[in-house]
C-alpha cells in the first residue's frame, strides 16, 4: 500500500485503515484503543495523585503548625492558617506546571515534526515521572525538604505537559476516520474516559492513600512504565513523506519539509508557527467559538479546589472528599458513554448544517448547566446542598464534545478557507489551537481561583471562587450565543 493511500474513506468505516511507521496495519476500530488506553494510564496517574499531594503538604504543614513530632489528627488541620498556605502552595504548583506547558507547546511540536511525534509523547512522560518521584521525595526527607519545595515537582512540565500531550491524542482521533459523526463519537468516548477518570480517581486515591499516603504516587509510577510501550503501539507515522496529504500533515506544521529539512533556526522556525496559527483563525465566527473555549477553561479551573473546598468547608477528611467526589463519575459516565453518542448519532443522516446547529444547541445547555451548578456550589451551606449542585455542575461536562465537534465542522472551516488565510489547510492546526486557547485560560484560571479560596478563607467567603467561575461561565455563554453556522 502506498503511503499516499495510508488513511482511506471507503463507504465502510470499519474497512478504513492506517499505516503505522513501522508498517503494520490498523482497522481504524482498533486503531482509537492504544489512543484511548495511553489516555487512560496518563489521566488516571494525574487524578490518582492530586488529593494525596493535598494531604501529603496538609500534613506537613499541621506539624509545623502545632510544632509537633507527630502526626496530627487531620480535622484538626482544617485552621485557616494551615490551608491558606495549602492553598498557596498547590496554586503555586499549578501555576508553574501550566506556565511551563504553554511556553513550550510551539518548540515541541516543531521538534515532533522533526524527530517524531512517539519521541515528544515519550518525553512527555518525563516531567510526570518526575513528578511523583520528587513528591515521594519531600515526604521522605521531612528534615531536608520544606513543604514548599514540593512546587520544584512541576518545573520540569517545560518538557510537555497536558497541552502538548492532548493536542498530539486528539489530533491521532481525528485522524483515524474521515466521517464526522465517527470523529465526533470518538471525541465523545475520550472525554467520557477523561472525565470518569477525573472523578474516579479520587476514589481510587482515597482508598490507596488509607492504606498508605505515598502508595497513590508508587502507582502512578507503574501507570507511567505501562505508558511506554503504549506509545509505541500508537498509530502514527513518524516518517512523513515530501507529498504529505492533508490528513497525515503534522498538528502545528507549515509544509512537514519546512520542519525537516530547513536549516533555519528553531526560533525562526517557532516564529513562522505562530504565524500560521494566528492566520489560521480565519472567521469571526472561530474567534467566538476560541474566546468561549478560553472562558470555559478558565471558569473550570475550579474543580482543582473541589477536594480542599469539601474538606475545609464541611470539615471532612480528604479520603471522604474524594469519594464524594467519585460519586459524581456516574452521571458523568452516563451522559458521555449513552446520552452524548445518542444524540450524536441520531444526527448521521441530517445535513451539516443541521448537526451545527444542533451542537450549538447542546453546547448551551451545557454552559447554562455550568453557570447554575457553580452558582449553586459557591452557596452550599451545608453537604446536602453540595450533593444536587455537584450533579448540576455535571450536566455541563459533555460541553468540549460539542465545542470540538464545532470546531472541526467543514462549514465553520469553508469560511475560513473563503477568508484568504495563507497558512496552507487552516483546519490541520485546530487541536493545537484549541489545546493553547484552553491552556492559557487555565493559566489564568489556576492563580485566580487559588487567589480566590485563599481570600475567601481569611474572610469566610469560602464559596468565591466558584461564584466566580459561574459568572464567567455566564460570559462563556453570552459570547457561545453569538455563534452562527447558518
Amino acid at each position: 500500500m502506498d503511503q499516499d493511500d495510508s488513511v482511506r474513506s471507503p463507504a465502510s468505516d470499519d474497512s478504513r485503515i492506517i499505516m503505522s511507521s513501522r508498517g503494520r496495519l490498523y482497522p481504524s476500530r482498533y486503531a482509537i484503543w492504544p489512543v484511548l488506553f495511553l489516555l487512560l494510564l496518563v489521566n488516571l496517574t494525574s487524578g490518582i495523585s492530586n488529593i494525596p499531594l493535598n494531604r501529603l503538604l496538609e500534613r506537613r504543614l499541621c506539624r509545623a503548625y502545632y510544632d509537633s513530632g507527630q502526626d496530627v489528627d487531620e480535622q484538626l488541620c482544617k485552621v485557616d492558617s494551615v490551608q491558606q498556605d495549602l492553598a498557596w502552595i498547590m496554586g503555586s504548583f499549578e501555576t508553574l506546571w501550566i506556565v511551563g506547558d504553554f511556553v513550550m507547546t510551539i518548540p515541541l511540536t516543531f521538534l515532533s515534526e522533526r524527530y517524531g511525534r512517539k519521541r515528544v509523547l515519550l518525553l512527555n512522560l518525563i516531567p510526570r515521572l518526575f513528578m511523583l518521584l520528587w513528591t515521594l521525595s519531600v515526604a521522605y526527607f521531612e528534615d531536608y525538604l520544606p513543604p514548599r519545595a514540593a512546587i520544584a515537582g512541576a518545573s520540569l512540565s517545560v518538557l510537555g505537559g497536558d497541552t502538548v500531550f492532548n493536542s498530539l491524542i486528539y489530533g491521532l482521533a481525528a485522524r483515524i476516520t474521515e466521517d464526522s459523526i465517527t470523529r465526533a463519537i470518538y471525541f465523545s468516548r475520550m472525554t467520557a474516559l477523561t472525565s470518569v477518570i477525573g472523578f474516579l480517581s479520587p476514589a481510587i486515591a482515597a482508598a490507596a492513600m488509607t492504606i498508605q499516603l505515598s502508595l497513590p504516587f508508587w502507582l502512578g509510577t507503574i501507570f507511567l512504565v505501562l505508558a511506554l510501550p503504549t506509545v509505541l503501539l500508537l498509530p502514527i507515522d513518524d516518517h512523513v513523506s515530501d507529498d504529505t496529504t492533508e490528513a497525515q500533515r503534522p498538528l502545528i506544521s507549515s509544509p512537514t519539509l519546512k520542519a525537516q529539512g530547513s536549516r533555519t533556526s528553531l526560533v525562526g522556525s517557532v516564529v513562522s508557527r505562530i504565524h500560521s496559527l494566528v492566520s489560521a483563525v480565519g472567521t469571526l465566527q472561530l474567534a467566538l467559538l476560541l474566546l468561549s473555549m478560553f472562558l470555559t477553561s478558565l471558569a473550570s479551573a475550579d474543580t482543582k479546589l473541589l477536594a480542599q473546598y469539601i474538606s475545609k468547608r464541611y470539615h471532612w477528611t480528604f479520603a471522604s472528599a474524594g469519594y464524594l467526589l467519585s460519586a459524581k463519575a456516574v452521571v458523568n459516565f452516563f451522559l458521555l458513554t449513552f446520552v452524548v453518542p445518542f444524540f450524536l448519532t441520531t444526527q448521521g443522516s441530517a445535513s451539516q448544517s443541521l448537526s451545527d446547529r444542533a451542537n450549538v444547541r447542546y453546547a448551551r445547555f451545557c454552559l447554562v448547566s455550568s453557570v447554575l451548578g457553580a452558582l449553586a456550589i459557591g452557596f452550599s451551606a451545608v453537604i446536602w446542598e453540595l450533593v444536587p449542585s455537584l450533579l448540576i455542575y455535571a450536566l455541563g461536562v459533555p460541553l468540549s464534545v460539542f465545542t470540538l465537534s464545532l470546531a472541526n465542522s467543514s462549514m465553520m472551516w469553508a469560511r475560513a478557507r473563503r477568508s484568504g488565510s495563507d497558512s496552507g489547510d487552516p483546519q490541520s492546526h485546530i487541536f493545537s489551537i484549541i489545546m493553547m486557547v484552553k491552556t492559557l485560560g487555565s493559566l489564568v484560571g489556576a492563580p485566580l481561583m487559588a487567589t480566590l479560596w485563599y481570600y475567601g478563607i481569611q474572610v469566610s467567603f469560602y464559596g468565591s471562587p466558584y461564584i466566580a467561575s459561574s459568572l464567567v461561565y455566564l460570559a462563556a455563554w453570552c459570547v457561545f450565543w453569538k455563534i452562527r453556522v447558518d
